[in-house]
């Protein structure tokens, strides 16, 4: 068999490999792209975009109802066929334009590529080498193994839907779960969120998981707390969760149980690729344990949060470094996340739980109800949260309507630890905003 070889194997098409992708399109290395699923992974398709797009009709459903006898007489309703098919008409077409947008500089293979060896892939019958093989295949949903799993749905399943269901279950609480329970919930579905331990999102403070849960369940949305859930059965009318708490009636099962990496069709088992559950292993170059083997993205075990912005960082990374670039070892930027729930939850840096009985940290806690912007709003529970370490913002982390654009504010300032001072005399935001009393609320 004829042995194709090429500078760069990308196997993916993720938002990692498509940084990379486009990167290589602008030299004269030839370059292989191996997808088995959709171009441009889960993000663009199931995941992030889709789910911001839809947050931008969502929005303004649940403030015009937090207004509601606050200057508005009748709040917004959410009509989801409609919603659902303008994302339709705008996503379905993203998977065949990103293969064509690759196509036109690479080659492809539209398969799944298992390893025959260490330097070797195959895919649909053809084997291919070359000097850097990079693995990019993302994550996949997780599948709870219980009977009457076949009833079991996932983020892209849901995403997909042209009729809402009046009755949803969502199998956990992460940020997956409750941002998809916040979108259908304010579509008028009945929704019950099962958590398999007794509180939410830990990311984020335990004052902000606590405020986020009663101001959804304020909204009619009913959580169970640490319950397992056994088996699902079908019924006449629906279906039955059965969980070691009781029975729950359903008409629609999302599993939102976690994400794992998705190397199952990898065949590392013959490489002597190292991993684990949480991913491929690399070093401080992205290489995994065999020499020219690399991996990028969410598949990667790190520590760091698996996030389409660090994805794509470590996508212009790799690059720098096989280019050379850069012989140095990857370093993150300060890291921002966030939860688009409805308040949202959004944090960089310290978090304020894990210092708050160290002398060496300040934990500034700064209600934000009383600025005439969220007041406007009717926004009650919006509490910004900052940790200092001596005179330095170190932490920040927020509750609230506005919560990732709030907490952005203060990145560059943690990231480049620039001092009030420093602040002070370079920036002048506009007022009214948070971002005007950013300079005041720094040392």
């Amino acid at each position: 068999m004829d042995m194709k070889k090429y500078d760069e194997i990308l196997i993916g098409s993720g938002p990692a490999a498509y940084k990379m992708s486009n990167l290589l399109a602008k030299t004269k290395h030839k370059v292989l792209v191996i997808e088995g699923f959709e171009y441009g992974g889960t993000c663009p398709n199931y995941g992030c975009e889709p789910k911001i797009f839809l947050e931008g009709a969502v929005r303004p459903v649940l403030q015009s109802q937090q207004l509601l006898g606050h200057g508005i007489s009748q709040p917004a309703k959410l009509e989801w066929k409609s919603l659902m098919k303008t994302k339709l008409n705008r996503f379905d077409p993203w998977p065949a334009e990103t293969r064509d947008i690759i196509k036109r500089s690479h080659d492809i293979e539209d398969g799944y590529a298992s390893f025959i060896d260490n330097k070797t892939v195959s895919v649909n019958g053809h084997q291919y080498q070359a000097d850097h093989i990079i693995i990019a295949t993302g994550q996949t949903p997780n599948i709870l193994d219980i009977p009457g799993k076949e009833y079991l749905h996932t983020n892209y399943d849901l995403l997909s839907l042209k009729e809402l269901p009046k009755r949803i279950t969502v199998i956990g609480a992460g940020f997956v779960g409750l941002e998809l329970a916040t979108l259908v919930a304010a579509a008028g579905a009945e929704v019950t969120i099962i958590v398999h331990s007794d509180r939410v999102l830990r990311e984020f403070t335990k004052a902000e998981d606590q405020a986020l849960v009663e101001a959804m369940e304020e909204r009619g949305i009913k959580f169970s707390f640490n319950t397992d859930t056994q088996k699902i059965s079908q019924r006449e009318r629906g279906l039955l969760i059965t969980t070691d708490h009781g029975e729950i009636k359903t008409d629609y099962v999302l599993n939102a149980t976690g994400r794992h990496p998705n190397i199952e069709k990898l065949a590392l088992g013959n490489t002597s690729i190292k991993y684990d559950r949480h991913g491929i292993k690399v070093d401080g170059h992205l290489m995994t344990s065999v020499e020219g083997v690399y991996a990028i993205g969410d598949v990667v075990s790190r520590t760091q949060p698996k996030l389409t912005p660090v994805t794509e960082f470590e996508g212009q990374y790799l690059f720098n470094y096989l280019t050379g670039k850069t012989n140095q070892k990857i370093t993150y930027p300060t890291i921002g996340q966030a939860a688009f729930t409805f308040p949202e939850v959004a944090r960089a840096g310290v978090n304020p739980n894990e210092v708050e009985s160290n002398p060496q940290y300040k934990v500034k806690t700064i209600p934000l109800k009383y600025s005439s912007l969220y007041a406007g709003q009717n926004d009650k529970i919006s509490t910004l949260t900052l940790v200092f370490k001596g005179q330095q913002l170190v932490g920040a982390s927020e509750m609230g309507d506005y919560a990732a654009d709030d907490i952005n504010n203060f990145l560059p300032i943690i990231g480049l630890n620039i001092t009030g001072a420093e602040y002070r005399q370079k920036v002048m935001a506009i007022y009214p905003t948070l971002a005007d009393k950013v300079g005041g609320l720094l040392p």
